[in-house]
This record gives C-alpha cells, sequence and structure tokens, in this order.
C-alpha cells in the first residue's frame, strides 16, 4: 500500500468467456482463479489473463466451485451429484466423489467447503528444550533442535517411494469415469501423491452441502464419511418440521474439531439463518491416527480404480487379437463347410497342410485371394501388437499396483492387529486377510497371464512364418516356390501344428480373460462363500489345476474381471464400516437462530478459536445484511465452550452498524480473526468503496442477543468505529463479486488479497491488502481525502478501512 492510502493492483484480468452466475473461485496460494462459463465449462486462469485449463462434462451443469485450502484441488459440484476433483495443473476429474441425497439418490451440489483440521492425538518430535538438563546438552548443534519420535517415523515410513512409479495407461480401452483419469503423469502424481510427513497429524475435511438439505462429508480428498440430514433445534425447539434446510456457510479452525454451519430454509429468501455447531470428535480422540487410516485407505481405493482401468485395458488389447484374426477365418470355415469333400474345419485343412503339404482347394483360394500378403501382414500385426500391449500391461502396469496394494493392506492389517476388538476402528484383522488374499489371488492370475502371452507369443511367431511361406509359394512361380521349399525346412513344424491346434480358433488367455455367462458367475461364487477356511488363492489355484487337465472347473474364478470385481467390492464392504464408525462420533449442536425480522440478502460467517487456562472453545461470527435495508450490516457473535472435543451451551451477542451517507452493501467477507470487509456503493453513483471493520475491536459494544430483534445501530464513522479512507485505480470497474484471501507462503510468497469480479462478468482486479491494518490505519490521510468520500465520492474508487 503506497503512502498515500492506495492499495495496489496485484493482478487484472479481461476473461474471454463470461463467468456464469457466481461461480467463481479464487486459488488460496497460487494467483489462479476458477470460473464457470456457459454453464458446463470451469475456467482456470492465471493473474495475467492466461487461460491454463478447462474441463467440461457433456450433459452437465457446474453448481458450485471450491479450492482445497493448499491449493491443490479444484472441488466442481455438477449436476449429476458428483462432486470432481480437477488438480491444480491438469484439466483432469482425478477422483469423482457422488455425494448421496436424500434416500440415497443424487442430489445437485448446492454448497463446497474444505477444512484442516489438527488431530487430538499428536505424536509430534520433541524439542531440545524439552530433553533432561544433561552434561552433553551444551554440546549439541543448534540446528539439532528436534529429536525423532521413533515410533511416529516408523509408522510414516513410505515404502512405496521406494517403488517404481506406477505407469500411465494407454488413452483407448478404458471404461467409466476414470478413462482417462489415468492416462498421463501429470494425472498419475495428483492420484498418488507421496504422503507427506508435515500432513501426519492433520485431517483435510471436504463438507458438500445439497439442494435437498443433505450435508456431506469426505476426508483425505475423496475418502466419504457420509450424509447427514439436519433439521435444525434451537432452545424453543426443532426450526421446522415440514420444511428442509440447505448448508449455506462454514467456517472452521485448524486447531478445533468443532466447525460452524450456517444453514438456511430452502424455500424463498430467508428471514433467519441457523448457525449449527458439528462436533467431528472421531479427529479429536479418534483411537487410531486418523490420517495415517485415511491415507491408506484413499490409496488403496485409488490403487482399485487404477486395476479395473489396467483390466479393461488388458481385456481390450486380448479382444483386439482374436477379432481380425477371427474373421478372416470365419470366411474360409463357411467355404470348407459347404464344400463336398475335404475336411470341415480350417484347423483340420491347415494341420493336413503342414503334415503333408498339400493344400485343400478352398483354403488355397483363401490363402492367395481373400488372406494374400496385405492380409497376413495386418493379421501379424494384430496379434503380436496385442500380445506385447498385454505383456506390458500385466507386467507394469497390473502387477505393480497389485504390488502396492500388498503393501497398503498389511499396513491395515498392522493397525487391525495393533488396535483389536479393544477400539472400534471400524475394520478387523481377519477381513484385511481376505483381501491380501484375493491379492494374492490376482497375483498368481496375473502371473499366469504372462507365461500364457510369451508361450502364445512365441507359437504365433513360427505360425506366422509358416502361414507367409505358405502365400508366397502358392502365389509364385515355380523356381521362387523351390526357394520357398528350401526355407520350409527350417521352419519349427512341431510349434506350428501346436498353434494351430490349441491358439487358432481359441486362446488359453480365454481362462483369465474371456466371458462367462451370470449363472456361470452367481454360481461359481457361491463356492467361495460356502468354502470353509479354504482360501481364494487355494481355490483358484484348484481351479486352475483341474482346468490344465482337462476337468470340470469353476470358470468365473480365475477370470481377472471377476476377480477385481470381488476384491473391489470386499473392500467396500470394509471402507463402509470404517466410515460408519467416523460417522456415528459426528454431533450436531444446540442452533442459535440469526433472525432480525427481515429478509436477508447477504451474509457470511467466520469462526476463531479461543483458548486459555480457565476455558477453551470457540467464538463465531455471522454477518447478515437485510433485503429491506443494504446499508446496515447486523454481526451476531456466539460463544460456544469446548470439552474434549464436544461442543456446550452457546451464548450470543449482537452488534448492528450502519455506512454512512447512503453507501449500500454490494458483498460482504471475513478476511480472518480481525477484519469484516464490507464492499459497498454510493448511493446514485458507480463509486465502490471498500470498508475494513475490526470487528473484534474493544471499542466496537456487543449487546444481548435476542431473535427477532435488531441491537440500537452503530455509525462506522464514530468514535466506535473510525475509518481510514484508501484508493485504487479503476477507472470504470464497478465490482459486483468479491473473493478474499488470507496471506500465504505455501508456494512463494502471497499477499493477503481482495478479488473483485466487474459488472460486465469479464473483467477481473486482484488488489493486494495491507500486512497490518493497524498500521494502515495511522497512515496520514489528508482531510480533502476524507471528505471526498464523505461528500459522495468525488475521487475515482475509494477503498476504505476501518482501524481496529
Amino acid at each position: 500500500m503506497s503512502p498515500n492510502g492506495q492499495l495496489q493492483l496485484f493482478s487484472a484480468s479481461t476473461l474471454n468467456v463470461p463467468v456464469s452466475g457466481k461461480q467463481i473461485a479464487c486459488n488460496p496460494v497460487v494467483d489462479l482463479i476458477a470460473t464457470v462459463g456457459d454453464g458446463n465449462t470451469i475456467y482456470v486462469w492465471r493473474g495475467s489473463n492466461q487461460l491454463v485449463s478447462k474441463h467440461t462434462e457433456r450433459n452437465q451443469k457446474v453448481d458450485a466451485v471450491k479450492w482445497k485450502e493448499d491449493g491443490q484441488f479444484l472441488a466442481a459440484g455438477w449436476s449429476d451429484g458428483v462432486v470432481r476433483l480437477i488438480g491444480l495443473e491438469s484439466n483432469k476429474a482425478v477422483h469423482h466423489i457422488r455425494v448421496a441425497g436424500h434416500g440415497g439418490k443424487p442430489s445437485r451440489i448446492e454448497f463446497i467447503a474444505w477444512a484442516r483440521n489438527e488431530t487430538g492425538k499428536q505424536s509430534r518430535a520433541r524439542k531440545h528444550d524439552d530433553l533432561p538438563d544433561l552434561p552433553w546438552r551444551d554440546l549439541m548443534p543448534d540446528e539439532k533442535k528436534h529429536v525423532p519420535d521413533l515410533p511416529h517415523e516408523l509408522t510414516f515410513l513410505d515404502i512405496e517411494t521406494a517403488l517404481p512409479k506406477i505407469s500411465p495407461l494407454p488413452l483407448s480401452g478404458g471404461t467409466g469415469d476414470d478413462m482417462f483419469v489415468f492416462s498421463t503423469a501429470a494425472s498419475l502424481e495428483f492420484v498418488f501423491r507421496p504422503y507427506q510427513p508435515e500432513d501426519a497429524d492433520n485431517v483435510h475435511v471436504m463438507i458438500t452441502g445439497t439442494a435437498d438439505g443433505g450435508i456431506h462429508l469426505s476426508i483425505y480428498d475423496s475418502f466419504v464419511i457420509g450424509t447427514f440430514q439436519h433439521v435444525p433445534h434451537t432452545a424453543r425447539g426443532p426450526a421446522s418440521t415440514e420444511a428442509s434446510f440447505q448448508l449455506c456457510g462454514h467456517s472452521s479452525h485448524h486447531k478445533v474439531s468443532t466447525h460452524a454451519l450456517l444453514l438456511r430454509p430452502k424455500e424463498g429468501t430467508p428471514t433467519s439463518l441457523f448457525l449449527v455447531p458439528m462436533d467431528l470428535t472421531f479427529v479429536h480422540k479418534s483411537p487410531i491416527n486418523l490420517s495415517l487410516l485415511a491415507s491408506n485407505t484413499t490409496t488403496l481405493q485409488n490403487l482399485l480404480r487404477y486395476l479395473k482401468q489396467a483390466q479393461s485395458h488388458m481385456v481390450s488389447e486380448w479382444k483386439s487379437t482374436r477379432e481380425l484374426p477371427g474373421r478372416f477365418l470365419r470366411g474360409v470355415q463357411e467355404d470348407l463347410e459347404r464344400s463336398p469333400k475335404g475336411p470341415v474345419t480350417i484347423v483340420q485343412a491347415l494341420y493336413h497342410t503342414v503334415a503333408t503339404g498339400h493344400v485343400f482347394p478352398p483354403v488355397k483360394e483363401w490363402l492367395i485371394d481373400s488372406l494374400a500378403e496385405r492380409g497376413h501382414k495386418r493379421w501379424d500385426k494384430a496379434v503380436v501388437s496385442g500380445l506385447q500391449n498385454l505383456r506390458s500391461l500385466v507386467h507394469e502396469n497390473f502387477l505393480p499396483a497389485l504390488d502396492r496394494c500388498g503393501i497398503v493392506l498389511s499396513r491395515l492389517l498392522g493397525l487391525a492387529r495393533f488396535h483389536g476388538s479393544r477400539e472400534n476402528i471400524g475394520f478387523t484383522a481377519a477381513q484385511i486377510e481376505k483381501l491380501l488374499d484375493m491379492v494374492a489371488a490376482l497375483t498368481l492370475v496375473s502371473h499366469k497371464i504372462l507365461l500364457a502371452v510369451m508361450d502364445e507369443l512365441d507359437y504365433f511367431t513360427c505360425f506366422s512364418s509358416w502361414l507367409r511361406m505358405e502365400i508366397d509359394k502358392l502365389a509364385s512361380s515355380l523356381a521362387a516356390a523351390e526357394e520357398l521349399t528350401e526355407k520350409e525346412a527350417t521352419m519349427d513344424n512341431v510349434k506350428v501344428l501346436t498353434y494351430i491346434q490349441r491358439y487358432l480358433m481359441g486362446s488359453p488367455l480365454a481362462v483369465y480373460l474371456g466371458d462367462v455367462t451370470a449363472e456361470e458367475r452367481k454360481k461359481d461364487w457361491k463356492v467361495v462363500e460356502k468354502s470353509d477356511g479354504t482360501s481364494l488363492l487355494e481355490l483358484v489355484d484348484q481351479q486352475l489345476k483341474c482346468q490344465e487337465h482337462d476337468k470340470p472347473y469353476y470358470k468365473a474364478l480365475p477370470q481377472v474381471d471377476q476377480l477385481v470385481d470381488h476384491l473391489t467390492g470386499k473392500s467396500a464392504i470394509v471402507f463402509k464400516e470404517i466410515a460408519e464408525a467416523e460417522k456415528r462420533s459426528v454431533r450436531f449442536n444446540e442452533a442459535v437462530e440469526i433472525c432480525t425480522g427481515e429478509k436477508i440478502w447477504r451474509h457470511d460467517i467466520h469462526l476463531c478459536s479461543r483458548s486459555s487456562a480457565a476455558e477453551s472453545g470457540v467464538t463465531t461470527y455471522v454477518a447478515t445484511v437485510p433485503e429491506g435495508d443494504k446499508n446496515k450490516i447486523f454481526i451476531v457473535r456466539t460463544a460456544i465452550p469446548v470439552t474434549n472435543g464436544i461442543s456446550g451451551t452457546t451464548s450470543s451477542s449482537a452488534c448492528s452498524l450502519v455506512l454512512p451517507n447512503g453507501a449500500t452493501v454490494v458483498d460482504i467477507k471475513f478476511l480472518d480473526d480481525e477484519s469484516l470487509l464490507v464492499l459497498s456503493q454510493l448511493k446514485d453513483e458507480q463509486s465502490p468503496a471498500l470498508v475494513r471493520i475490526g470487528y473484534q475491536s474493544p471499542n466496537l459494544t456487543y449487546a444481548a442477543y435476542k431473535v427477532g430483534e435488531r441491537p440500537q445501530t452503530i455509525d462506522l464513522g464514530g468514535p466506535e468505529v473510525p475509518y481510514v479512507p484508501l484508493f485504487f485505480n479503476a477507472v470504470g470497474f464497478v465490482p459486483i463479486q468479491m473473493e478474499v484471501q488470507q496471506a500465504s507462503k505455501t508456494r512463494g510468497e502471497l499477499p493477503a488479497r481482495v478479488c473483485l469480479l466487474g459488472h460486465d462478468r469479464t473483467a477481473y482486479k486482484t488488489y493486494a491488502l495491507p500486512d497490518h491494518f493497524e498500521a494502515a490505519s495511522r497512515t496520514p490521510v489528508s482531510p480533502r481525502v476524507r471528505k471526498s468520500w464523505q461528500q459522495h465520492g468525488e475521487e475515482e474508487d475509494v477503498v476504505m478501512e476501518n482501524s481496529q
């Protein structure tokens, strides 16, 4: 900020696509903004007016956008009831969270918020000052100020980073929402981010509000806790027995597990809002390290998604090796069946040709006219490339993912054994052991596939050389045919005959990648459910041995897709039970009704932590602007005691402020624990102004709060709330919406900012706020400058600031 009180322009953009509605979000740690244009496209822009990425979902509309507090993900709520998390440096949705509304049906997303909480049981390194006063203490270097906590370090030892990175999957061949998620290295980096030691005692929470009143919780980006339907209960009883309520505001503090929710009636413009304390007691006193549990379960979920896509690619590649040869073979097979003499199958005919050298007329015609050199090249390329790709998918994608599944499950098994049945952590060691058994079965099948692929590739190479030789021999002159006859002596006819007999019309890989009927699937998996203690690995191994000896076997058990689905289904049960264990510890406290008797036009909420030797808890501030009196601001302060993660009985007080000289509120936002920023406009003029209110100033009087009544108003220009006018140069720029962000050092120095969207919905400007408003308030301002705003803004665009 310059000495004359002018705010510094941090960045400015003129968006190519107008913002739809109010869907705009400013990144907390990077100078990026996300906007919604044309209703269904998300644009991410740099402050320099550069388009970074865009994301579109067909036939869907964007209803809400919000950056995660560390800036890594943009959460976008779509009209199909799915929250998609888009990576910072990617235009792909790397996570899809289906938010269940009332009755489990998808519901439109209305509100998204992110929060970070520190867990109640923290295991941190001891400080140098905490060490006993021993003689060797003075000999320690200054940089050795932390002594590692060995159990903590072993608990969060990251083994996965020592393994080779998982490879991207091909672009084509996938299915579902994850079709393109794993196709680039950048997307994989976002999905499988390495665990950060600094997050060991942190839990990231996403709170989503739906149109039908649902409050959806998820942690660690994509691990779903569940959806709640909550009707606020005040001291006077339920707010309503019929109407539903929507989430419209949220605030939290990283040191307190109690969150503040703001709910509004679903229908119409509300005259009341309801402040509801929500206690996430599983964050405060979870029997297990919540960050460790959430990171492992989320990683396992992502690995299962990856396995499903890899399995889909494997099936696609295998089918490509059978599709084109099948079309070639069906034609000659029909000719042989119509022929009055000779063999009736192509297998018999080719076997006869290899053994005797004689070629039946239909086969000869097929080799020369239908297949020929061009057809053979296509056949050879389809089979060789398909088998090689299948081999790569198993070796470079599927098996590495299974190895990581084994590591994650081993960690979960250790946690289950450590806690045992003493504490309800949502899963048991027996459940995890069964999942490890399924991973072992999949690993066995994967190695069997690798062996089968290598054998088929070897046999096909010999068969392809022989087939090309036969085509050339039949189509060439007598002299050339004699040369080819000499070449025939080098052929490995045993492998050629083996391929014709075993692989030509069917493939051993069908045991793992083929199709089974729904009846076979249902019947065979009943065997698994009824098996008395026999592991799935043993059952699959037994069935494969039966198949190798041409004995009847359960065809569904060795199928890769069946095993992946079985693993995914059983894992989902574990995830659900973990979520249910955490969901049972979510508690909603008695609500506080925020009402002045008028319709509420604008509102915002902020939660401050307070802790002392005498008491601990939080204080929430809710600021509202009445629709019929937009020059007034009503603030309700609510003290909420918190003991052991449980909120107690609340007490509220309130104050009412009025803007001078007929100025009206355009938007209102809390910046931090000290500052409330009010974007305002002078009456009958396009003169925007920004007012900073020190809402916790000791000079600001809060009176006892009564529902439906407004305290005596206080003038902002009076002695209780003095202000200092500041300026910014923005001729013709009329803001209609405001976003505020605190200062950040996460990815370089970034000052506190106020981000403004112009009335044309394309102009976007960001201004840096002062580091210390107290210092700014002591900046000398000339009487002429102060008088200019009081006389309805003879200057250009004015930014006012209230001192503390």
